[in-house]
């Protein structure tokens, strides 16, 4: 009988392995997808990517000499015109003259040049101004390539967890169907109880329970992701579960690149410059406006009740024009006024980012140490706990413990499996905000 009891027990044993082997291997079949593939499918589908390009590519269109005002304007004109009339004219002598339908004709065309030699350098002012927003333009679509990069690493690293976790709830699950087996068999030789068999099948159902959840944890987190990427949600893929933490950053060199790299400081930074740009701008209206202009035109007139029948005048016209404000309602001075205070307002606004981003930055960093300090207690727990449900397990086997330590190492193990996964996100992800606020943050 003892021997029909470990055939049936091993015949079991297979079926499990069985499973899980199945199991790998279906998920095998899946695409595995990379953390760089990922990024990069996601630069080149993200809508937010494509909107602020096209923002910068406005701004550099706007950057040249001719929007500012330095170039000469050149127009060409074409006039034609005429009139039908009844005329009656009365002549000193008396006698009256009665003209129908009297037809009238005229035409000019030409060229005029126009050109602002100095507006008080308030052109100048304008290209520098110009050049700034370009720049503008392309620290916003830094930001927003950080923030898509930052977005789909979080997501990438999540599913990581959550597949890992699948095949930890997965392990928990094979324990407690082989505990639920070990506990029928030693009940038909009547070296059991029915209590462990019903409580061994409710720990079972429960661990079933955690299971189905983790799965559907792991399939919304790969929505997720495939959502960060712009692409379509239902497609089914598998990540690389290795966690490849950077543990030697410097809070010292972050600082420094944060300072020259972040995108909001950089902004801020811009932001100031384009107020003190205004300002030149304000100053400039105090300064006269000297233009030149010139031209070549040609007339052709005809008017048969003239003096002259037929006109005809070609030539060149030639100018000088200067104007300058005198007095506007004391204006100038109020503007002038309101740009000082403008910039004032972006000095403190600079100050004020550089310390909520230094704040941010060192939240982030002591974050940082922290979660890798835990990451170390809890790889070694995972090592402790799991020798303990392996020997826990043998003992049970063997008959030597009750249930209930066995159930209590399979919690402890599944439970020092979930922290240690947790604190490798989170270390990951303090290490992914410590780059993205430094702006050091890539596709590598």
């Amino acid at each position: 009988m003892q021997n029909n009891i470990n055939m049936k027990f091993k015949k079991e044993l297979v079926f499990l392995l069985s499973l899980l082997i199945g199991f790998f291997n279906t998920t095998s079949a899946q695409e595995n997808l990379s953390l760089k593939e990922a990024i990069t499918i996601a630069l080149g589908n993200s809508y937010d990517i494509q909107l602020v390009s096209n923002d910068v590519q406005i701004a550099k269109n706007n950057s040249n000499i001719g929007n500012a005002g330095l170039l000469p304007r050149l127009d060409g004109t074409v006039t034609e015109g005429g009139s039908l009339q009844n005329t009656t004219r009365t002549q000193s002598s008396g006698t009256e003259q009665t003209l129908n339908g009297v037809r009238n004709t005229n035409m000019s065309y030409g060229v005029a040049l126009g050109w602002t030699i100095f507006d008080g350098l308030q052109m100048f002012t304008n290209l520098e101004r110009l050049r700034e927003l370009e720049k503008q333009g392309a620290v916003n679509a830094k930001a927003t390539i950080l923030s898509t990069i930052s977005g789909v690493v979080n997501a990438y690293y999540n599913v990581s967890r959550e597949q890992q976790l699948v095949v930890a709830r997965d392990s928990a699950l094979n324990v407690s169907t082989l505990r639920l087996l070990i506990a029928n068999n030693k009940l038909e030789i009547g070296r059991g109880s029915r209590l462990d068999v019903l409580t061994a099948k409710v720990d079972y159902n429960t661990d079933t329970s955690a299971y189905l959840q983790e799965q559907n944890l792991l399939r919304n987190s790969k929505v997720t992701l495939n959502q960060a990427m712009g692409r379509d949600l239902n497609i089914s893929f598998r990540v690389d579960t290795v966690f490849d933490i950077n543990s030697s950053l410097e809070y010292v060199r972050l600082a420094s690149q944060m300072e020259q790299l972040n995108p909001d400081l950089l902004n801020a930074l811009i932001t100031k410059k384009l107020a003190e740009l205004d300002l030149k701008l304000v100053k400039g209206q105090r300064y006269p406006v000297i233009a030149v202009n010139s031209g070549y035109e040609f007339q052709r007139s005809s008017s048969p009740t003239g003096f002259n029948t037929q006109q005809r005048a070609n030539g060149l016209t030639y100018g000088l024009t200067a104007s300058v404000n005198i007095f506007n309602g004391f204006l100038q001075r109020q503007n002038e006024r309101n740009a000082k205070i403008l910039i004032k307002s972006s000095e403190l606004t600079l100050d004020r980012t550089k310390q909520e981003i230094g704040a941010q930055l060192l939240r982030t960093y002591q974050n940082y140490n922290t979660n890798l300090d835990l990451l170390k207690v809890e790889r070694n727990n995972v090592d402790v706990a799991k020798q303990s449900l392996d020997i826990t397990l043998e003992k049970y086997r063997l008959g030597s413990i009750a249930p209930l330590e066995l159930r209590e190492a399979q919690r402890n193990a599944i439970d020092a499996v979930a922290r240690y996964l947790e604190a490798q996100y989170q270390a990951k992800l303090t290490e992914i905000s410590l780059k993205e606020i430094s702006g050091t943050l890539n596709i590598q």
